[in-house]
């Protein structure tokens, strides 16, 4: 037999979140996880920001109005803090779903009022956090409330059927951040959508374009997450009437897909409204375009090609002990005995 893989059940989700309510999202993102692991399936992907909310409303709102600035507000209030007790209920979810889990969230440190982070965390079927990958860079109107993260988290993680990597949103596109993920040989790879970019861009046709690409490159299936606008977003925005008929116009529309690494679209995408989408995939088919086109492999030309990556995360604050210092310092002319 070998070493072969597994056959496994794919689901991605299509959803909006209770809007900037994280308790309630986290209830909803339980009940989708045990509704996962009851279908049988091996993992479950969710939209960019699932919890509490992604804040598109910078997409319609002024960033300094009234209304972006009590949302942004509500936004820090409700995100999640890794570990945390809202992540102890998606752990006991996953480990009672028997499921691995990539979750949209916003995230922010323990015991700070300010800066927060676009990311994906990471669960095991056994419930414990495998990890995170935190947006590297905030796009648009992310960058008012998101700062990116660093190098320690551009990862994949293992899960009882092999590495599962993710990007979110338009670092999916990015060719460095993907190779990074590429080199870790991934066989599923989430990547995290909103429910929309702008007026100016048609979410289906940006995600196809970026992930079947992808697949195919990375010779990996991948599973688009996407958002949903649902009324309750919209009344929480509290548009113009410009605005109003642009979100009304996206309300209920998703595009949750799977990929297969030959590019092809397997399922999905996703009819309009809530959902989660399932496929049934053989992981053996990553090896034939691994096979033929291996980029972190035998497909490529490390005497010619080199990326360096930084997988440290730099301090807010560097503390110095300055009595320390000053005995370390050489008197003039002298030297610090025991230095070189």
């Amino acid at each position: 037999m070998g070493d072969a893989l597994k056959k496994v059940r794919l689901a991605a989700v299509q959803a909006a979140p209770v809007i900037l309510d994280r308790e309630a999202t986290v209830e909803k993102t339980c009940g989708m996880i045990r509704e996962a692991g009851a279908n049988g399936a091996a993992l479950i992907g969710f939209p960019e920001g699932f919890i509490p909310a992604h804040p598109s409303w910078y997409t319609v709102r002024p960033a300094t109005g009234k209304t972006s600035l009590g949302l942004a507000k509500r936004l820090f209030q409700n995100a999640v803090v890794i570990p945390s007790d809202a992540t102890e209920r998606l752990g006991a979810a996953c480990r009672e779903a028997g499921i691995t889990a990539v979750i949209g969230v916003c995230e922010k440190r323990p015991g700070t009022t300010g800066t927060m982070f676009n990311t994906q965390l990471y669960i095991g079927p056994d419930g414990r956090i495998l990890g995170k990958h935190q947006k590297l860079v905030a796009t648009v109107g992310e960058r008012l409330v998101h700062t990116g993260g660093w190098g320690d988290t551009l990862k994949a993680y293992a899960a009882p059927f092999g590495a599962v990597s993710g990007l979110i949103c338009g670092e999916n596109s990015n060719p460095l951040a993907a190779y990074v993920m590429m080199s870790m040989h991934p066989v599923v790879h989430v990547a995290a959508w909103p429910a929309f970019f702008s007026p100016a861009q048609v979410m289906a046709d940006s995600i196809m374009a970026v992930t079947r690409g992808l697949a195919y490159s990375m010779g990996c299936f991948v599973v688009n997450a996407t958002g949903v606008v649902d009324d309750a977003t919209i009344e929480a925005y509290e548009p113009a009437p410009e605005e109003r008929a642009f979100l009304e116009k996206v309300k209920g529309r998703g595009h949750a897909s799977v990929i297969a690494p030959s590019g092809q679209v397997v399922a999905g995408p996703l009819d309009g409204g809530e959902g989660i989408l399932y496929a049934d995939v053989d992981l053996n088919d990553v090896l034939i375009p691994k096979l033929m086109h291996d980029f972190t492999g035998h497909y490529n030309r490390f005497d010619i090609f080199s990326l360096q990556v930084n997988t440290k995360a730099p301090p807010a604050v560097a503390f110095v002990d300055a009595d320390a210092a000053a005995a370390r310092a050489p008197a003039a002319g002298g030297v610090v005995i025991g230095e070189p």
